[in-house]
């Protein structure tokens, strides 16, 4: 079993930045991606970033620009530095990670956002 603990919520104000940071419990041998998701008040979760065991990285069209995914080495903390900071951006925000050998997936507790406007 492994545990993901999120850090760096906070409520700031539109335009201000924030980095969330995503400890593991272990080493995460296996990884095939991490993840931060996100979610709104009365909206589904959705996934803000992503990191891929080769270092590929995406994002949701609207934080593209404006935040940015990475991680350590070891796969021991994932982080996201979030720039520019608008309302919208205000939700829960929760780390996941998945990995192969053998399958397994997990959650964090997440942290939450808020961005005053």
């Amino acid at each position: 079993q492994v545990y993901l603990a999120e850090s760096g919520g906070a409520l700031v104000q539109s335009g201000e930045s924030l980095v969330l940071a995503c400890a593991a419990s272990a080493t995460l041998p296996h990884v095939v991606a991490m993840s931060w998701y996100r979610q709104a008040p009365g909206k589904e979760r959705e996934v803000v970033a992503t990191i891929t065991r080769g270092d590929t990285t995406n994002y949701v069209d609207s934080v593209k620009g404006r935040f940015t995914i990475s991680r350590d080495n070891a796969w021991n903390t994932l982080y996201l530095q979030m720039n520019s900071l608008r309302p919208e951006d205000t939700g829960v925000y929760y780390c996941h990670v998945r990995m192969d050998i053998p399958p397994y997936d997990n959650w964090g507790q997440g942290t939450q956002v808020t961005v005053s406007s």
